[in-house]
Parts: C-alpha cells; sequence; structure tokens
C-alpha cells in the first residue's frame, strides 16, 4: 500500500494593513533567497516584480511641500520636533522628522533620560531614504543640534538634498542660547558662521543667537536692522530675528532680500508681552514661518504676522488653561496647549500687524 503524498500547507494570507492595524510580511523571510529575489543594498529583500509605488507628496501637485526636519523629540510635552510636526501637517505639509536627541522630558525638569542621535546614526538614515529614492524634499528644517559632529553631518545632508531637488528650502533655526546663556558647546558658533549660514535659505534666531553669529550688539532696531543685513551678504535671503527685547518692547524684526541687486525689505512686528515662561515656542514659530512664507513666498510680513498672531492665540489659551486648572502662569516654565490650539494654527486671525521700515 502506498503511503499518500505530503501536501504542503497553504501560505498563509498576508495581513492587510487596515484590517490588523499593522503589516506583518507573509512571505518568510528565509525563503526570500530563492528564484527572483535579490537583497538590498542594506540587507532587505527586494522582488524586481514589485512595483515600487510612487512618493504621493512628490507626484501629486501640492500647494505646501516634503518637509525634513532635524530636532530634538521629548516623550512628554512640546518641544522639538514636537512642537514643529503637528503644526506643518494642519498646514498641509507631509513632514518626515529625524529626532536629534530622543528625551523623557525637555532639560528644564529637575531630571531627564534619554539618547542622543550621532552624525553616523543620522547619516545611516539618510542613506536609507536614499537607497530606496525617498529622498525628495522641499524643504529641510533644523533646531537644536548638539555638536560639531552632527551638525557637520547636517550641512552634509543640505549637499545630498540639493543633488536630488536643487530648488530645496533650507530653514535654520540656529538655537545657541537665549537671554546671555549659551545652550550648547562654544566651538558650535563658528560651524553655523562659516558653514552654516552662507547654505541656508531661512534663518530664525533670536536676539541673543544674532550677536552671536553676527558679533554685533543689539541695543535698538537699527542695530537690529544692521544685523539682518550682515547675515543676508552672508548667504540667506531672508532673516526673522524671532525676538528682541529694544527700549522695553518685544520685536521681530523680518528682512527679505528678493534679489542681489535690490535692497532688502525690512519690517517689525510688536510682540504683546504675557507674563509667562513658555517651552517650545522658538521651534514653534519658525515651523509657522516656514509654513506661511510657503503659502506667501514673496511676501514675508504677511506670513510673520500669521506666525505671531497663530502663536500669541496659542500662548493665550495655555495660560488661561493653566489658570483654570488653579495653577500660576508665573510661576514656573509652562507646556504649550498646540494640540488643543489647532484652529488658532489653522486658520490665525491677524492681531499682530508688520510695520515696515522706510
Amino acid at each position: 500500500m502506498l503511503a499518500a503524498a505530503a501536501v504542503p500547507p497553504l501560505p498563509p494570507l498576508p495581513r492587510s494593513c487596515a484590517s490588523w492595524g499593522r503589516w506583518i510580511p507573509s512571505t518568510p523571510f528565509s525563503s526570500r533567497d530563492g528564484p527572483g529575489w535579490r537583497r538590498g543594498t542594506s540587507g532587505g529583500a527586494v522582488h524586481p516584480a514589485m512595483a515600487r509605488p510612487p512618493i504621493l507628496s512628490v507626484a501629486l501637485p501640492s500647494d505646501t511641500g516634503r518637509v525634513l526636519s532635524i530636532q530634538s523629540h521629548t516623550v512628554q510635552g512640546y518641544v522639538g520636533n514636537k512642537s514643529a510636526v503637528f503644526p506643518l501637517q494642519l498646514l498641509g505639509f507631509d513632514v518626515d522628522p529625524i529626532n536629534s536627541v530622543q528625551f523623557s522630558n525637555h532639560t528644564g525638569y529637575p531630571k531627564f533620560r534619554g539618547q542622543v542621535l550621532n552624525g553616523n546614526q543620522l547619516w545611516d538614515l539618510i542613506e536609507g531614504l536614499e537607497e530606496n529614492e525617498l529622498l525628495h524634499y522641499t524643504h529641510l528644517l533644523t533646531g537644536y543640534i548638539g555638536s560639531v559632529s552632527f551638525l557637520n553631518t547636517v550641512l552634509q545632508v543640505v549637499d545630498k538634498l540639493r543633488s536630488v531637488n536643487p530648488d530645496l528650502i533650507y530653514v535654520c533655526d540656529p538655537v545657541l542660547g537665549d537671554e546671555g546663556k549659551l545652550y550648547v558647546p562654544q566651538d558650535l558658533v563658528s560651524v553655523y558662521q562659516e558653514k552654516v549660514v552662507p547654505v541656508a535659505s531661512m534663518l530664525t534666531p533670536n536676539q541673543f543667537e544674532v550677536e552671536l553669529l553676527t558679533g554685533l550688539r543689539i541695543t535698538s532696531e537699527q542695530d537690529g536692522l544692521k544685523a539682518c543685513n550682515t547675515l543676508h551678504s552672508a548667504g540667506p535671503r531672508k532673516v526673522i530675528i524671532t525676538s528682541a527685547l529694544i527700549e522695553d518692547k518685544l520685536l521681530l524684526i523680518g528682512s527679505y532680500k528678493r534679489t542681489e541687486e535690490q535692497p532688502p525689505e525690512q519690517f517689525k512686528i510688536e510682540i504683546p508681552k504675557i507674563p509667562a515662561y513658555f517651552t517650545g515656542t522658538g521651534d514653534l514659530t519658525t515651523a509657522l514661518l516656514l509654513g506661511w512664507s510657503n503659502k506667501y513666498p514673496d511676501n514675508l510680513e504677511k506670513a510673520a504676522e500669521l506666525a505671531v498672531s497663530s502663536l500669541q492665540a496659542l500662548l493665550r489659551r495655555t495660560v488661561e488653561d493653566y489658570k483654570r486648572a488653579g495653577f500660576d502662569p508665573a510661576s514656573s516654565s509652562l507646556e504649550i496647549r498646540l494640540i488643543q490650539s489647532q484652529d488658532e494654527i489653522r486658520n490665525p486671525r491677524v492681531t499682530c500687524n508688520a510695520m515696515k521700515y522706510k
């Protein structure tokens, strides 16, 4: 009597993302060494019959764009990428974040834990994107960077992205410090001055940072305008001093150079003072400036009005909510109410108007 031939089991059905919540490969990795499969440059398995889908944010017309954002990240709270990614998404951008650090919370708390990404790890991520032809970005956004080696790798990223898209807009928030206090090693300042400023499309320093970058002391509005001109001569066409305390007034000073031949168009916005200290506002401000200046590329005044008005509405909501919870907003730094302020981010009512310098 002949034994019945063994019937091989049916292969498992592929689990769709929609029905199972996550994608699990239906083909065991060990079986991907047979005919038709090849090994990718990063060790992954690639089948030639599989079509590479387009990046829809690149393939389809868009009024916004695709942003690579390299900034810090916290599990709790809103600073760095946590403060920048969501608002840009609300404004219609596809945003891919790379976290330069990943901490439990921001460093203003008594304790924090986490990891710091180094330059080699950053470049490994970039190479992974490149191997899959995923490096087409319209914008690069950078914020806090804690080491010279990482910053030098960011400069390599700028070159790489511009080799794919020569029209890449690089928005740089040169996070160096505030109110006379340096947050980063001193040797980062010269790297920003000599290498980063020349390749940036837009710079968004605060008063202390613009003083470090230019070597100029900002004690008057004319000092601020002179500092903007100094930065223009080094490279970027758009410079915004996001906060400058001058003669007891809190100002944003903006400067836009349309062409090399024309003098810059310069303006200021007086920012209402709120008696509280917030974290993440600089990161949020730069993200909003990126978003609105993309919508109004030749009207930096309008973009700044919308960004500042949006931020002010969010900060007022934050203060009101802390008061409702029985907490004195002036007694400690406050986490911003980002999620609760979606309407103010999407459709801000202009409450802070720009005034042109003649």
